[in-house]
C-alpha cells in the first residue's frame, strides 16, 4: 500500500489539528475573526485601494498547512500568483477583500473556506486548515 504524504493527513487527523490551530489563533489579541470564521492578522498596513470580488489580483504568498508544511511559497520563487478572487478558496475571496494594494496579511482559513471535507487532489488533505502569508502587489 502506498504511503500518504505526511502534510496530507488524514480526515480524523486533520481534523484535530485544524481545532488546535484555530484555537491558538483565536487567543491571539493581534487576529481578528471574521463572521464567516476567517482569522486574520495584519502584518503590514498599506494605504492603496482595495479590490473587490470582480477584480484579478497580484500577490506573493506563503501557504502552509496546520502542520507548517509549506504548499507554495511565491516569496521565494519570486514570482507572485496573478489569479482572479473569483477563482480563490472562499477564505481569499473574503480575505483580499479586506487588504489595501501594498498590504500583508496572514489569513488562517478553516476547512469549510478552503478545500473542505474532501481536500483537493494533490496536497492538501480533507478538513486541512490554510495558514497563508500574502502580499497585495497590484489589481487589475
Amino acid at each position: 500500500m502506498a504511503k500518504r504524504k505526511q502534510s496530507k493527513g488524514s480526515r480524523g487527523s486533520n481534523k484535530n489539528l485544524t481545532e488546535e490551530v484555530l484555537a491558538k489563533y483565536q487567543q491571539r489579541a493581534d487576529t481578528t475573526q471574521t463572521g464567516s470564521g476567517l482569522l486574520y492578522r495584519v502584518i503590514e498596513e498599506a494605504g492603496g485601494v482595495k479590490p473587490g470580488f470582480q477584480h484579478t489580483v497580484k500577490v506573493h504568498q506563503r501557504i502552509k498547512l496546520g502542520d507548517g508544511s509549506v504548499i507554495d511559497d511565491t516569496y521565494r520563487n519570486g514570482l507572485p500568483e496573478e489569479y482572479a478572487i473569483s477563482e480563490a478558496i472562499k477564505g481569499l475571496q473574503e480575505g483580499f477583500q479586506l487588504m489595501n494594494v501594498g498590504a500583508r496579511y496572514e489569513f488562517v482559513i478553516p476547512p469549510e473556506l478552503a478545500w473542505g471535507k474532501r481536500g483537493n487532489s494533490s496536497s492538501i488533505g480533507p478538513n486541512a486548515v490554510m495558514i497563508v502569508d500574502a502580499r497585495l502587489i497590484s489589481i487589475g
